[in-house]
């Protein structure tokens, strides 16, 4: 069964960066992939996704031109750079995969099939 381990969160203070890291396991690696955040009382929210092969990409307004969305599909792992962090993107970070990539449909969450457990990013004033 597919599985999706992510890593790299924490703690840091505004301005600062973090990487975080999806690990693949038991399946193709030929899916577009998508990272999610979710603060508390809040609904899920899209933040990137990366196509099959890594050439295209799309990222919510947000966190456009301060958040990078990768893969290295040899090494079965997709990566989210958050630099220039603000408190509001405080979150658990959730990596998916499943998706194909069709307009409308990279950013619903419904239709990725499997979901890592999640990577909690906290950021200070």
């Amino acid at each position: 069964q597919v599985q999706l381990v992510e890593s790299g969160g924490g703690l840091v203070q505004a301005g600062g960066s973090l990487r975080l890291s999806c690990a693949v396991s038991g399946g193709p690696n030929n899916n577009a992939m998508g990272w999610f955040r979710q603060a508390p009382g809040k609904e899920r929210e899209f933040v990137a996704a990366i196509s099959s092969s890594g050439v295209y990409t799309t990222y919510t307004g947000s966190v456009k031109g301060r958040f990078t969305i990768s893969r290295d599909n040899a090494k079965d792992t997709v990566y989210l750079q958050l630099s220039s962090l603000k408190p509001e993107d405080t979150a658990i970070y959730y990596c998916a995969s499943g998706a194909l990539w069709v307009a409308n449909r990279i950013r619903d969450a419904s239709k990725y099939a499997y979901w890592g457990q999640g990577t909690q990013v906290t950021v200070s004033s």
